[in-house]
């Protein structure tokens, strides 16, 4: 009977876009939830060091950005539906594991395994979305699954906020699991096989490591990945180490899910008008553009912190602006880098996905451990990562910015492109 249901009534477009967004939010729900919780979990599982509850999140990055690695093939060689079934079971079971943890190393463990399978649910459900539509219909729906999936990061803390008030901290790790298992169903119901048999490929070791040396020997794929990196290497080094700034600098108590989400506002907003922007003024000019912002906003945040010290206000002020940057940044670094990467562009975007995560995961890690009590720890890691990131642009572009490339600005007839907002 259900094989029956999945044939004969296959997910429709908006069905689909909101299954993919849901299957995104795991993602998201699991870091941001965690936020609240994470000075309990240190005092419930005696941690020497303060700063170690920040690990929560940094493994669960490093994981996931390894997990996309090793899933790219995979979704290519099997399919994509047993993959994002067999994922999503994972998913479930480290949630269990979290929430019968005893010590802190399991708890990590979970973390990681965590990680890892919501890499493999991510990089399914966009196989699957690639295999059901192409062009401009399916930038509308992962247009319309993107605006779905922000809902995600802002209220999540909000989420966990609400449940400590009536559970210890596991009580949000149960949620996880209770949310996992109702994307687990709607997928196993509803999803059928999309990959035709004949496109299968081999898992072929040679060609993998060939199209990974392919991609970041490229100077600007890996350029604009790494760049990308850095930005969100900042982002990552605040989120680890937001719980502890708004509840021990700033004090705020039952006001940290709000002041969270204000900063995630301006990135959501970002992401979603970046493809009006990108139409008017193309990916090179919009990225150029606001990387000089994020660098300018986050030296003039570090100058006023050692001039003035810092407020919630002017953290949550200065951060929302930088963050709408980074919103800017982060879509059209990776269109950028996945520029010439069509004829691999599975491989490419399980690269450029790794770099997004793992490596900004623990150039997070190294920001969120530098925490000292006070916000200029992050505050200075935001400026550092910018400019570096800035300087690998201009290395990319051999110092000329806001120049229009191949895939960008004006195509040769003058009609504008809109090649990176599709």
């Amino acid at each position: 009977m259900l094989d029956a249901i999945k044939r004969t009534t296959p997910p429709g477009f908006a069905e689909l876009a909101a299954l993919a967004a849901a299957a995104m939010a795991l993602n998201a729900l699991a870091i941001d939830m965690m936020l609240p919780a994470l000075g309990l979990i240190g005092d419930d599982l005696n941690l020497a060091n303060a700063n170690d509850r920040q690990l929560i999140v940094g493994l669960y990055l490093i994981g996931n950005g390894l997990g996309q690695l090793l899933f790219g093939p995979l979704v290519d060689r099997f399919g994509r539906r047993p993959i994002l079934i067999g994922s999503l079971g994972a998913y479930l079971v480290g949630s269990i594991l979290s929430i019968i943890a005893g010590s802190f190393t399991l708890l990590l463990a979970a973390r990681i395994f965590q990680g890892v399978a919501t890499a493999g649910s991510r990089v399914s459900i966009f196989a699957i979305i690639r295999d059901r539509y192409a062009g401009r219909r399916m930038a509308k729906l992962v247009s319309f699954a993107v605006t779905l999936f922000m809902a995600a990061p802002i209220i999540a803390p909000g989420i966990g906020q609400a449940i400590l008030l009536f559970s210890p901290w596991r009580g949000i790790f149960v949620a996880l699991f209770l949310y996992g298992f109702i994307v687990t169903v709607w997928a196993f119901l509803r999803l059928p096989e999309t990959l035709d048999p004949a496109f299968r490929t081999r898992l072929n070791a040679r060609r993998i490591f060939n199209a990974y040396r392919e991609f970041f020997s490229d100077r600007c794929a890996s350029g604009y990945t790494f760049a990308s990196a850095l930005c969100f290497g900042a982002l990552f080094g605040y989120i680890s180490a937001a719980e502890q700034i708004f509840f021990e600098v700033f004090e705020i108590g039952d006001l940290f899910a709000l002041a969270f989400a204000a900063v995630a506002v301006s990135l959501g907003i970002a992401t979603l008008t970046n493809a009006s922007f990108v139409e008017r003024f193309g990916m090179r000019r919009l990225t150029h553009g606001a990387l000089i912002a994020f660098v300018a906003i986050n030296l003039a945040h570090l100058c006023f912190v050692r001039l003035f010290g810092d407020t919630a206000v002017t953290f949550v002020g200065f951060l929302s602006a930088g963050f709408f940057c980074i919103g800017l940044i982060g879509p059209n670094s990776s269109a950028l880098a996945m520029e010439r990467m069509g004829h691999i562009a599975g491989s490419a975007a399980a690269a450029n996905g790794f770099a997004s995560t793992t490596v900004a995961g623990m150039l997070g890690a190294i920001i969120g451990q530098q925490f000292d009590g006070t916000t200029e720890p992050i505050v200075a890691g935001f400026a550092i990562f910018s400019v570096l990131s800035l300087a690998v642009v201009l290395w990319v572009e051999r110092g000329r910015l806001f120049q229009i490339g191949e895939f960008d600005g004006e195509t040769s007839d003058g009609t504008s492109s809109k090649r990176a907002a599709e």
